[in-house]
């Protein structure tokens, strides 16, 4: 870039120098020939002046020739050779003495600039633009001549002699030339127009004395060595330092591109032929020579053809936009309709809106999902028009809303969960990326792509439940096996065989009713995806109700029930041990909820090319509303069936997919509660076969559950006064389980499987903690939760919430509880949690901590009263003395370093004073102690902490510890004896 920049420079340098050099030569010359000198020097300086400006000219354009390339090394080139044939045409005429062949030669040379300047313009001009410019120039010539010539000089004489031919041709093709320089200008960009105006004033002045030379020549004869000579000297100078400007080959000097226009070439031409035009009129009885009017005549018809060339290439022109016109208006049409049909076609919604925030276009999709046409969407507020407000009803602020982020601020927002209102009153949750609509830089809108995602929300609403129920139901059993096992390993039934056998008994039934929770799961999931392929053969019906039965009838003669068969000839196409499956999960649901003594019946009818299968029972039936839910995973009538009838919720959805793997339909059919159920599925009906099924697998039917407990059990009520914890479980299994644990530790454990039973005991009872399982019939466990908080009674009893869910899936249950624990629940886990939540409480116990140090008392006294202790502070050994002779405290902080005395002093007073004698210390002290200075210190409970080591936001625990230990409270540690810690 800078190299270039220099080059440029000496190029601007160079090209000064010569403007300089020659100016000031044809200064001397003109000095000379306007001078009084002799006539002969005059001409010599005249001849001379001529010869060495052509030859500097000729020389001059053909070193720029050499310098360029393309059309513009032709233009130079021309120049150059128009200059040597000019140059000897002059010098012929002078030495034989026949001027009118070196004005032959003087015109070709003028022909030859004709070409250079016509390929003067970098692009190729149209053909019709060299015609046009050549004609003007024909014109403008003619008009020239005609006015000096004929009618300024000339017009007054009466001619009696004609001029030489080539004194009247001379002009006119000067006049072209100059004519056409000034066109090629006018239609050059600015940095090309230094040289063109230098090559144009060149051939003006040709023009100027050429028409001289021809008005002298009519007049009386001409001799060189007069002014008229500067002409000719000054058209070669112009044109050989115009070769030297560093535009001259066509190089860019001038970055700002701006294209001429035509007007100006115009105007001047029709000027100069209105002004010929009206001395003709004017000297229209002048007895002109016949060439000034056949001149006449050449500029009327140049004109003519001019108008005439103008007429058709406008045409052209018009018929050639026209053809684009419809072209490109075509091609906008067919985009267009592309981008019309590419939006209507995407199955998401998409909308624009302008920079207002009003919609401009939407898609069918999207007004369909609007619940609109696009007509009635367009020019409306998006944001007003069906963004939802918010739950309480009022608007969302339009600042906020991502239309305007993407409009005001340019911002993309991808993946925005929004709910819009539709036009009928109904929302729709949809996902939403908005971008702005950009042109040239400027945002003029914003376009939002959005898509319903009703379903998905709907499907993740229910993989939500089906995870939170299937989590809660394997979780609970291995609840009773972690903790019975528990029991067990921990050796504390080793004097209670009984209590053994029945953790033993309950890990196993636990075990087997995992299992078949399992199997059930894998089996749905199987017979959804189709993974499971069926082994269709012909069976007759009996045949798969006989096996059924078989499977089931222990099950019934445990509740009283008997089973009936109506005997059919019928016989179905059918994976036999799937249907077998089927009928077994129908009967088991029979049985369980049919009363004791009566009758569970099964039939089977055709009903056109298939056979219907019924399960009839007396027993509690189904409300309407749920004849298709339960059909449902884990769905059931009542929420209790699962733990007080057994099953897992999975028989009825287990039933459905295989039927309708088989081609059929499966329903149930109730009158409501107490009315009895009959639950009905049809089969393809198939042909004769003597082929029995096989041993069917039991698919999800349960194993006859041990009996339930009752609704509240009470243990460990061996008259000790204990702390009351309630155990509020669906399952006896983990009531049970949970209860032994806390026993064990000391608890009083009380258990209860019903939430609302579990409301009441607790308002009358006011245990010292709660431990709540979730997932419960009747009143669950969130409510159980919400209204123990609610009530003034019952606020501030700690509860430990048990559960299959974690707490961040359940936050507004979780805030309300004081412990979280997932099941299966770690035994040492529940037993820490119940501790630290019932310590926890407001204990009421007074603690007086003596510290010298202000900052870190008041820490410390916030830490502690944090815990629902009360403090009393002391900063030296004398207000302490002061303090105990108060009040009794419960535990005494202390540090060691007093200002008035030693903390030892301290110690030994309250081993003086026999009210006092059994406080627990602990010693809060950055001093180092021996083994003698601890046992100078100790007490009957003290604890040592180093500050260095304990933050003083740590102290709470082990004085709540040490508390407990001192009140025998079930779950405390008791102080050990570590050097770093208590003694």
């Amino acid at each position: 870039m800078g190299e270039a920049r220099g080059a440029t420079a000496r190029a601007y340098g160079a090209f000064l120098r010569w403007s300089w050099a020659t100016g000031a030569a044809f200064l001397v010359i003109a000095v000379i020939l306007a001078g009084p000198f002799a006539a002969s020097l005059r001409e010599m300086t005249s001849w001379t002046a001529l010869v060495v400006a052509a030859i500097l000219a000729s020389l001059s354009c053909g070193w720029r020739a050499a310098r360029s390339t393309g059309r513009r090394r032709r233009a130079w080139g021309a120049l150059s050779l128009g200059g040597a044939v000019g140059l000897l045409g002059n010098v012929y005429a002078g030495v034989v003495g026949d001027p009118a062949t070196g004005d032959i030669a003087y015109i070709a040379a003028l022909l030859l600039g004709i070409f250079g300047l016509a390929s003067f313009p970098t692009v190729r001009p149209r053909g019709q633009e060299v015609v046009r410019m050549l004609l003007d120039g024909v014109v403008v010539g003619g008009s020239v001549l005609y006015i000096a010539v004929f009618a300024v000089v000339l017009g007054e004489r009466d001619f009696s002699a004609e001029p030489a031919l080539s004194a009247y041709v001379l002009p006119v093709v000067d006049a072209l030339l100059a004519t056409l320089a000034v066109l090629v200008m006018t239609r050059s960009s600015a940095g090309e127009r230094v040289p063109l105006a230098l090559v144009g004033g060149g051939f003006v002045l040709f023009a100027v004395s050429d028409v001289s030379f021809a008005l002298v020549s009519a007049t009386g004869g001409f001799a060189f060595g007069s002014p008229v000579d500067l002409g000719w000297v000054g058209g070669y100078t112009a044109i050989a330092v115009a070769a030297r400007h560093p535009a001259a080959s066509g190089s860019p000097v001038d970055t700002r591109r701006r294209d001429g226009s035509p007007v100006l070439g115009t105007v001047v031409t029709f000027l100069l032929f209105l002004a010929a035009a009206l001395v003709r009129v004017v000297q229209s009885g002048a007895n002109f020579p016949w060439v000034a009017n056949a001149l006449w005549i050449a500029v009327l018809v140049a004109v003519v053809a001019r108008q005439i060339l103008v007429v058709v290439d406008n045409e052209s022109l018009r018929h050639g936009l026209e053809r684009r016109v419809e072209e490109r208006t075509a091609q906008l049409r067919a985009l267009a309709g592309e981008r019309e049909r590419t939006l209507e076609s995407v199955a998401d919604g998409i909308y624009g809106v302008d920079a207002a925030g009003l919609l401009t276009f939407v898609n069918a999709a999207g007004a369909r999902t609007l619940g609109a046409t696009p007509d009635d969407l367009i020019g409306r507020s998006a944001h007003g028009t069906f963004h939802a407000p918010k739950s309480d009803g009022t608007p969302f602020s339009a600042e906020g809303c991502y239309i305007t982020e993407a409009v005001r601020d340019g911002v993309t927002t991808t993946s925005e969960q929004d709910v819009y209102r539709r036009l009928d009153g109904k929302v729709v949750p949809v996902e939403v990326t908005a971008s702005p609509l950009r042109d040239d830089g400027v945002i003029r809108g914003a376009v939002v792509v959005f898509r319903d995602v009703t379903e998905r929300r709907e499907l993740e609403r229910i993989k939500d439940e089906f995870v939170s129920v299937v989590s809660h139901e394997l979780r609970t059993p291995l609840t009773s096996i972690r903790g019975a096992l528990g029991l067990l390993d921990s050796g504390v039934l080793q004097e209670t065989p009984e209590r053994a056998r029945r953790m033993v008994h309950i890990a196993l039934t636990s075990s087997e009713r995992l299992g078949r929770l399992v199997d059930d799961i894998l089996d749905i999931e199987r017979m959804t995806a189709g993974t499971t392929p069926l082994e269709l053969a012909d069976h007759a019906v009996d045949e798969l109700v006989a096996t059924a039965v078989e499977q089931v009838v222990i099950l019934a003669e445990n509740a009283g029930i008997t089973l009936e068969h109506v005997p059919s000839d019928e016989h179905v196409r059918a994976d036999a041990d799937r249907i077998v499956q089927t009928l077994v999960n129908l009967l088991s649901n029979a049985v369980k909820f049919s009363p004791a003594g009566s009758t569970v019946r099964t039939s089977a009818a055709p009903v056109g090319d298939m056979i219907e299968v019924r399960v009839d029972d007396p027993g509690r039936g189904i409300p309407p509303a749920k004849l298709e839910a339960v059909f449902r995973r884990f769905e059931q009538v009542d929420a209790s069936d699962a733990r007080e009838r057994g099953g897992t919720g999975l028989g009825l959805p287990i039933a459905r997919s295989i039927v309708d793997r088989h081609g059929g339909r499966i329903w149930a059919v109730s009158d409501g509660v107490g009315t009895g159920t009959s639950v009905r599925f049809t089969l393809r009906r198939g042909g004769r076969s003597s082929a029995r099924p096989g041993t069917a697998r039991p698919g999800s039917a349960p194993a006859v559950r041990a009996p339930r407990p009752t609704a509240v059990q009470r243990a460990g009520a061996d008259g000790r006064d204990r702390p009351r914890v309630v155990v509020v479980d669906d399952d006896p299994y983990v009531v049970e389980v949970l209860s032994a644990l806390l026993e064990d530790r000391g608890y009083e454990a009380v258990g209860i499987t019903d939430g609302r039973a579990a409301l009441e005991l607790v308002a009358e009872e006011h245990p010292a903690a709660i431990v709540l399982d979730l997932a419960m019939p009747g009143t669950d466990g969130a409510e159980v939760l919400a209204e123990l908080r609610h009530a003034a009674a019952t606020a501030r009893v700690p509860v430990v919430v048990v559960s299959g869910t974690d707490p961040a899936d359940a936050r507004e249950t979780a805030v309300l509880a004081d412990g979280w624990l997932v099941k299966p629940v770690d035994p040492a886990r529940l037993l820490s949690t119940v501790r630290d939540v019932i310590r926890l409480r407001p204990h009421h116990e007074r603690i007086l901590v003596v510290e010298d140090d202000d900052d870190l008392r008041g820490v410390v006294a916030s830490v502690l009263e944090g815990g629902g202790l009360m403090v009393t502070q002391a900063r030296t050994a004398g207000e302490a003395h002061e303090a105990l002779s108060v009040v009794r405290p419960d535990l005494v902080v202390l540090d060691l370093m007093l200002p008035d005395r030693p903390g030892h002093e301290l110690v030994e007073a309250l081993r003086r004073d026999g009210r006092l004698q059994r406080v627990p210390i602990v010693v809060y002290s950055g001093a180092q102690l021996d083994a003698r200075e601890r046992e100078d210190l100790r007490r009957s409970r003290t604890v040592f902490l180093a500050k260095e080591h304990v933050a003083p936001e740590q102290l709470l625990h082990p004085v709540l510890d040490l508390l407990d230990a001192v009140a025998g409270r079930p779950g405390a540690d008791p102080p050990d004896d570590p050097p770093s810690r208590t003694s």
